[in-house]
């Protein structure tokens, strides 16, 4: 059996910062990753501060990898399983291998709603496919865009990015649009084409995107195609547990990314906010701290805990 300072589930910019951090406090940690980071697809990150000339999604994980190894955090290739309390510490069992650590950080993220494009992996790294306006709407500045989703959510993804181009067009996805009065003359007003026909076939063919819809399959052309399908939060290992939860499903924190649970922190997409790797970066720093100093405490009043 294995005992840590921390278990940390998610092997993202999250979870990565978080093993530096944790080392750095020269505290044991563990890196559970089981290699489904969302940063892994991005072509290239070119608005987090310090890469100037931008950096792919993998190259950025393979250097938090390195440095996070370099000061001593375990990581492992694997899945968890089950968490569970036992006592003053946690329980978890990844892979068939039991583990126990006196702290859990959840860096698991989300899962991003299904487009149905063929090859999508490949359709992201062409950017013909995009999912974070807030990352690179500035790279799709002027080019014909497409935003698909329903409802108010995928308007205000369509309002947003419409600072960045005058093309833009709403789409639906297995259903009509459902904009009521109110948000289809917003609609009108910032000059978005929306097309309340269900899609019914995206492909890729380069240089373009083509999008079918309707049942006469009329074709629409676009440079790049923005989902706003939204995403659902991995929080399936601690629900058990007891943890609070927001409407949406997003991990309920608190200032130092503590939950309900004792011992139990979260960071990364798993928490409401923006889904940044900046963020991530600044919740892990804030999580990996209050960790800290919790032990700490912990250890002032039972010398010789391990």
């Amino acid at each position: 059996m294995s005992r840590f300072d921390c278990l940390i589930i998610g092997g993202g910019p999250a979870g990565l910062a978080a093993g530096i951090y944790l080392s750095r406090f020269r505290r044991t940690a563990l890196v559970v990753d089981a290699g489904e980071s969302r940063a892994a697809l991005i072509p290239k990150s070119r608005n987090l501060a310090g890469f100037p000339d931008g950096i792919n999604g993998k190259e950025l994980l393979s250097r938090m990898r390195t440095q996070a190894e370099k000061y001593g955090t375990t990581i492992k290739a694997g899945r968890v399983t089950n968490i569970c309390r036992e006592g003053d510490r946690f329980g978890v069992e990844a892979d068939g291998e039991r583990i126990t650590a006196r702290t859990v950080l959840l860096a698991s993220g989300v899962i991003d709603g299904k487009l149905p494009v063929l090859d999508l992996e490949q359709a992201i790294k062409l950017e013909f496919v995009r999912y974070c306006p807030i990352c690179d709407g500035y790279e799709a500045r002027d080019l014909r865009i497409a935003v698909i989703g329903q409802g108010g959510g995928a308007l205000e993804e369509a309002l947003f990015i419409r600072t960045y181009s005058d093309d833009v067009t709403l789409l639906s996805l297995g259903r009509r649009l459902g904009l009521d009065a109110s948000q289809q003359e917003r609609v009108k007003n910032a000059h978005i084409k929306a097309v309340d026909e269900e899609v019914t076939k995206i492909e890729i063919q380069p240089p373009r995107i083509v999008v079918a819809t309707g049942n006469s399959n009329s074709l629409l052309v676009f440079d790049t195609l923005y989902s706003s399908l939204g995403s659902k939060a991995r929080n399936a290992l601690v629900r058990p547990l007891g943890v609070s939860l927001f409407e949406d499903n997003c991990i309920e924190v608190d200032s130092h990314m503590k939950t309900n649970i004792e011992g139990l922190y979260a960071g990364g997409d798993v928490i409401k906010g923006v889904d940044q790797i900046s963020t991530a970066l600044g919740s892990s720093a804030i999580a990996t701290t209050a960790i800290h100093n919790y032990l700490r405490k912990i250890e002032d009043r039972s010398p010789g805990t391990s």
